[in-house]
């Protein structure tokens, strides 16, 4: 799969992106949280402290999806919100994430992220 990458492409648009000048509070963090009856683990791309908190970066190098697609991967960002919250003991409100997709140099943050008790419904309904 990485031979159909251009990786030097990638790595330059990421080096002219604002992301790029930004300082990494933590890259690849491991995080395990339960929501619901599910013990859910992850890894966090790359955390930033922002001026408002904290902010989660997941890293992709497709092409931004349609927008149902995009929607259902925001419940992975939804869950390592509530993650880092709890790690951090910092209200999930003081975390925002977002999805940065190198190959077309946009970062997309969405906003309406699923927050505990939200994410708590969809397990039960999906696993109840």
């Amino acid at each position: 799969m990485d031979e159909d990458l251009d990786l030097p492409r990638l790595a330059e648009t990421f080096r002219n992106s604002p992301w790029a000048s930004l300082e990494p509070y933590a890259i690849e963090l491991p995080v395990e949280t339960p929501v619901g009856s599910l013990t859910v683990r992850g890894r966090i791309d790359a955390v930033f402290r922002t001026a408002d908190g904290w902010e989660l970066v997941d890293w992709k190098t497709g092409a931004v999806p349609a927008q149902s697609e995009l929607a259902r991967r925001a419940v992975q960002l939804a869950v390592y919100r509530l993650g880092w919250s709890r790690l951090q003991g910092v209200p999930i409100e003081d975390v925002s994430a977002a999805f940065y997709f190198v190959s077309e140099d946009r970062t997309i943050r969405p906003h309406d992220l699923a927050d505990e008790q939200q994410l708590e419904r969809m397990v039960s309904r999906a696993f109840g």
